[in-house]
């Protein structure tokens, strides 16, 4: 892709920036621009607000002056456009429009937003369509993971969702094939989460009650099978790959986790049409606030998924 240099650049935040973190106006502001190369200029000070340094989480607040450094990016215009067929099948998975948000039956494939070798995502694609002014989104959801993951048309809704996501203020709730017969009924747990990176922006999640952050779900059975039982997963925290993670906890890891899960094992599930990880969100819920009323949103499990259930055998 063609690169240009661009020298010093001193930009004031205006309405729309306040409240963002600093790494996220840049990475936005930077386009082609590595991230790890963001986060660099910003240990090294090389990025100013109102001529002092600023670390990464820092919150821009409307008037503040950020000093750009000198950086290679891409020309303007030379970002990948996602093609047409992207743009359409995801304009089909809108599930819910309002003023404050956009809502999408995410299909299992797409990555919530692009980067680590994707040159598009959703948030990307939608973006594309040209449509809004402001769109970002307010959590993302595994590329395996299909379901509802919503986007934001204004920063003061965008705010407003991720204090939600952040306090737990949401009822978030999936469906997960997991495998083994389970025990009982519901189980929750609790286990602290720690997030590590393995290189190549591949991540990796474990529980590490030490150094993690609290994290909690509870797994409730709706249909068991032979080899398998369907859960619904409720989450009261967002941390990466927190079901996955927790249900290795249980000893039963997700139906074609490739990273968490046994391959060996649920061999008896691929065998019977299961091509991805069983991994679904099917409901948000997001309590009224000032001027943002109830949300209520829900995504039936996709045909692909009924499909490996209809074929599983039962208990005996």
């Amino acid at each position: 892709m063609p690169q240009s240099s661009v020298g010093v650049r001193h930009v004031k935040a205006g309405p729309r920036e306040a409240g963002q973190r600093i790494d996220n106006f840049l990475l936005r502001s930077l386009p082609g621009v590595p991230k790890s190369h963001v986060y660099r200029l910003l240990r090294s000070g090389q990025v100013r607000i109102n001529g002092g340094r600023a670390k990464p989480e820092r919150k821009l607040i409307d008037g503040d002056e950020i000093r750009i450094p000198p950086v290679r990016m891409a020309e303007k215009g030379e970002a990948v456009r996602p093609p047409d067929e992207v743009l359409n099948r995801l304009r089909e998975a809108v599930v819910h429009e309002d003023e404050h948000y956009l809502a999408l039956d995410k299909p299992a494939g797409y990555a919530s937003h692009g980067g680590s070798g994707l040159s598009f995502g959703v948030i990307e694609a939608v973006r594309a369509w040209g449509k809004y002014e402001f769109v970002e989104l307010c959590h993302r959801l595994d590329r395996d993971t299909s379901g509802l993951l919503l986007l934001a048309k204004s920063r003061p809704a965008l705010l407003r969702a991720q204090r939600a996501f952040k306090d737990g203020d949401t009822d978030k709730r999936y469906f997960a094939l997991l495998m083994g017969r389970w025990r009982g009924e519901d189980r929750e747990v609790d286990a602290a989460l720690v997030k590590n990176s393995l290189g190549g922006g591949e991540r990796y999640t474990e529980v590490d009650e030490e150094d993690g952050k609290p994290s909690r779900s509870r797994f409730s059975p709706q249909a068991r099978y032979r080899d398998a039982t369907l859960c619904e997963v409720q989450i009261f925290s967002g941390r990466t790959h927190q079901i996955r993670v927790h249900a290795l906890a249980l000893g039963h890891p997700v139906a074609g986790d490739r990273k968490y899960g046994d391959r060996g094992g649920d061999k008896a599930v691929r065998d019977r049409g299961l091509k991805r990880m069983f991994l679904h969100s099917h409901l948000l819920k997001l309590a009224a606030q000032g001027e943002f009323p109830k949300l209520i949103l829900s995504a039936a499990m996709p045909d692909e998924l009924r499909d490996v259930l209809s074929r599983l055998p039962g208990v005996r």
